[in-house]
């Protein structure tokens, strides 16, 4: 139950929602009932797939609503828009990241491997920090 509440908490916490969820990876960390490596896959997966959900969005929303795009904003994406992917893990800004990078139709493949390796760095940084001031 604990990991899924993890999960949760960081499907969410990459949302729009402001959710610290390296607190809840702290609380089960510190519980010691999982493996310190399975918490931190699960935190990783489940922020990944909120940060999917947003990209998702953001190609929702330009359908919909956004009838024209700036040609110069739509080179910059293109160009940039992957290598922003890796920033999606950042408070407050994180989230609009990936909705622009859905918006302006952002390769998903590198986006998306970009998006993974951040979220996954600064989970891993939360864990091995735990571990080492344990």
């Amino acid at each position: 139950m604990e990991l899924f509440g993890l999960f949760i908490s960081s499907f969410l916490a990459s949302t729009i929602l402001p959710l610290p969820s390296e607190a809840a990876l702290l609380l089960i960390l510190n519980n010691g009932n999982h493996s310190p490596w399975i918490i931190l896959l699960v935190a990783t997966v489940g922020n990944c797939l909120g940060g999917s959900t947003n990209y998702f969005l953001g190609l929702f929303v330009r359908k919909r609503w956004i009838k024209k795009t700036s040609p110069k904003a739509q080179r910059i994406a293109s160009k940039y828009g992957p290598n922003a992917a890796l920033f999606s893990w950042l408070p407050i800004i994180g989230d609009p990241i990936m909705i622009a990078l859905g918006i302006y139709q952002s390769r998903i493949l590198p986006t998306f491997l970009l998006m993974i390796a951040g979220k996954f760095l600064r989970y891993l940084i939360v864990v091995l920090s735990f571990l080492y001031l344990k």
